[in-house]
């Protein structure tokens, strides 16, 4: 197959690119370049564009002709959505319109999203189903969620099959430190916690110790950016194979707080990491965590390098070589 990968030299977008080449299909990757890296493109062609442009689009299908798409390319960062709302629906939602447009012209009928676990929003219960009400709490998981109902809508109406995976804490890096996560401005966690360690941060600034957790810390459920990819590419086979559309979460179903995550950044870098303790933000749960039932039914999901001890040591091997420790 031919997957025409939006995004794909971004953090999760360049390990699935790796991914579908590496057991033997061809990614192509579409990226703008505006949050995505160059040098990440190691797997494919790159087309250079934005999915707000409908003609760039309209050309990077009709010259790569791919059997499907997995889309990766939207806007991320949860404060700037506040801040920004107009920018975040324009690329997450008017972009998509535009790649749906596009692939119905173009005769491409399989679509694997990149949803997230913001489109619950504060959950009912633990751990979260795919039958949780859908009410996120913020820009970010709005524009996610109504990018899954157009799906829904268009699916029911065409030939179009989808899969929206909702993935929780992506993190980690490829073992062999070619491509990592790197965000600006980064705000994730594991990220500024080795910053802080390897003192290119003063502090971890450390939201909440005050939670309802074993620790007084946020759980999170912390799944490997390459079991991700491994997902993914299981639910376009699935696409492929002649299913009909779905939903599901991709995450571990194990929860950890942010304590252990610094406990693990000290254990594998051998240094300290110097805290910052504040109240904490409006909007955090004291826990989420995936029930992952419907991934291993559907899709065989079973990750391998997600416990957080791999996830720290792997992201930690890319950051020395990103930040030429």
């Amino acid at each position: 197959m031919k997957v025409l990968v939006l995004g794909g030299a971004g953090y999760i977008g360049s390990h699935v690119c790796k991914a579908i080449a590496a057991r033997g299909d061809t990614p192509v990757v579409f990226d703008n370049l505006s949050a995505g890296h160059r040098e990440f493109v190691q797997w494919g062609d790159l087309a250079e564009g934005d999915i707000r442009d409908a003609s760039v689009l309209d050309d990077a299908f009709a010259h790569h002709k791919p059997d499907a798409v997995m889309h990766f390319a939207a806007s991320i960062e949860v404060g700037i959505g506040e801040r920004e709302p107009l920018a975040f629906w324009q690329n997450n939602v008017a972009g998509t319109l535009n790649v749906l447009e596009a692939m119905a012209r173009h005769g491409c009928a399989h679509f694997v999203f990149s949803s997230t676990c913001a489109v619950y929003g504060q959950p009912d219960q633990l751990p979260i189903t795919e039958a949780e009400p859908r009410k996120p709490g913020n820009v970010y998981g709005r524009t996610k969620l109504a990018v899954e109902r157009i799906l829904e809508d268009v699916s029911a109406a065409s030939s179009l099959r989808f899969a929206a995976l909702r993935y929780f804490n992506a993190a980690g890096a490829s073992p062999e430190a070619e491509i990592g996560e790197k965000h600006d401005p980064e705000t994730h966690l594991i990220p500024n916690a080795l910053k802080a360690a390897a003192g290119l941060l003063e502090r971890f600034h450390l939201f909440g110790d005050d939670y309802p957790t074993r620790d007084g810390t946020c759980v999170r459920d912390f799944v490997h950016v390459e079991d991700l990819a491994q997902g993914h590419l299981a639910a376009l086979d699935r696409l492929v194979g002649g299913h009909k559309s779905f939903a599901c979460n991709l995450g571990t179903g194990q929860g950890t707080t942010v304590k252990e995550v610094i406990a693990a950044v000290e254990t594998v870098t051998g240094k300290s990491v110097p805290l910052e303790t504040h109240p904490r933000r409006p909007g955090d749960a004291a826990e989420l965590y995936a029930d992952t039932c419907k991934a291993r039914d559907l899709l065989g999901f079973n990750p391998a390098r997600s416990d957080i001890q791999t996830i720290v040591e792997d992201a930690w091997r890319f950051h020395q070589k990103d930040w030429a420790l």
